[in-house]
Formats: structure tokens, sequence, C-alpha cells
């Protein structure tokens, strides 16, 4: 489908408001859900969000008015969140830690860009780059994200390696879920749970790739703006309530 910019219907914040409600359905997989069918489409369908938020992390950087304000804000959040993350992911208990949530890990891959931006002596760029990554190892999506990130810098306006890239990304992350079930599942069912873990990925480039208008919805901007940042933490802490009433 090679439609027109002004084919194209959906604004970021569509795409985003799509990101969250799939990271809200992947959340309560984890958390809430057995294993079967419902819990493996949730799962799925929720790992179409850190790529999208990868993805509109790169856009968002190149187009900041100010890149300090917006790294500022990522810290922030990244602060807030860390105490919902804990409380939605512990099991059997209050809270304990779970490692730093995804905003932490956006906290990264922005630095990892403004390196990329800005360090000009190419070994200390490298050398950075590969620090915050390993940095990345204590937080959730521990390297993918980061990788992911890279990626989309190096696909920036280009519609070829765009698609690239998200086929990396897919194949990527697909594989990363094959070599962590090789010592749990047998080979068959390996195979298919790491090919459906791509879905969410797919998903997120038909979004961007195909509808994605470029475009911010031009109502209610500065309401999705803070929607978008207070999702995150707002809808792990009332999970972790929830999880606690429920006694899991």
């Amino acid at each position: 489908m090679n439609l027109s910019q002004k084919e194209k219907r959906w604004s970021k914040d569509v795409v985003k408001y799509i990101a969250m409600a799939a990271m809200l359905l992947n959340h309560i997989a984890y958390i809430f859900l057995p294993e079967g069918i419902l819990f493996e489409i949730f799962l799925n369908l929720g790992y179409l969000t850190a790529v999208t938020m990868c993805y509109f992390l790169v856009e968002g950087y190149q187009y900041t008015h100010s890149k300090k304000k917006y790294l500022q804000r990522l810290v922030l959040f990244a602060f807030l969140s860390q105490i919902p993350y804990s409380l939605a992911f512990t099991s059997g208990t209050y809270i304990e830690f779970h490692g730093f949530s995804m905003m932490t890990t956006l906290v990264l891959c922005f630095l990892i860009l403004l390196t990329a931006e800005q360090v000009k002596n190419k070994p200390v760029r490298i050398l950075l780059i590969v620090l915050m990554m390993l940095l990345s190892l204590f937080c959730d999506w521990a390297l993918l994200a980061p990788i992911f990130t890279l990626l989309f810098l190096w696909a920036k306006n280009s519609d070829g390696r765009l698609k690239l890239a998200f086929l990396l990304c897919a194949v990527l992350f697909g594989l990363v879920n094959f070599a962590g079930g090789l010592t749990i599942f047998p080979l068959a069912i390996n195979l298919r749970n790491s090919f459906f873990s791509m879905a969410g990925i797919g998903l997120a480039a038909f979004c961007i790739l195909c509808l994605y208008n470029g475009q911010r919805a031009k109502r209610a901007q500065n309401f999705s703006k803070w929607f978008f940042y207070l999702f995150y933490p707002v809808h792990l802490l009332l999970l972790g309530i929830i999880r606690i009433a429920a006694g899991l």
C-alpha cells in the first residue's frame, strides 16, 4: 500500500493512542491473565508499543524546539513511573524492585541520540553509545529499545530505510524471543511463539508506514501531549492497586 501523505488519515496522536491501548492490553495479560489464546493475543499486540515509542522519540528529537526540556520531561516521568512500575509487576507481595521502567529506557535512548548528534570524536561516540546500551540491561526492553532507536536514526528521511528498519526490528525481536524459549518450549512451539511475537511490530510498521500522515492532531494537542506522559505511570499505578486488591 503506497498512499500519499494527503491520503493517510492518522495523525501522530491517533497512532500514540493505539500504542497506549496496546500497552494496556499487554500489561493486563502479564499481570492478570493465565496462559492461553487471549493471553497471547494481548501480549503480542502490546509489542506494538515499544517500537512505536522509539520511532516517535527519534522523530520528536529531530523536531523538538528544546532538547533540554524534552529530556527533562523524560527524566521526570521516568522518576514518577518507577514505583508504579515496580508495584504493577511485583508478584505475591506489595512491591519489589523489578528493574527500571521503559521511561528510563527512553531516557537512555534520548541520550544515545544526543551523543550521536553532538559527540564528534567517533571512538568516544561509539564508547558512550555502547555504555548507554549496557546500562539499558537494567531496564525494560533492554538493548532492544536502544537498537530500535539507532535503526530509526539511521533510517530518517528515507522510506526504503524505514521499511528495512521495521523489518530488522521485527526479526531481531523474534530472534530474541526464540533464543529465550530454547530451553523452555519444544522447537515447533518456540518457532510459533517467536513468529507471532513479531506481529505487534509488524502492526506498528503498518500503522506508521501506511496510515500515519506525519502530522499532529489539529485539536487538543496540549491535552494529548500530557496524556501520553501521564498514562504510563497512572495506568501502572492503577494496575498495581488492582493486583494487590485481588491478592495476586
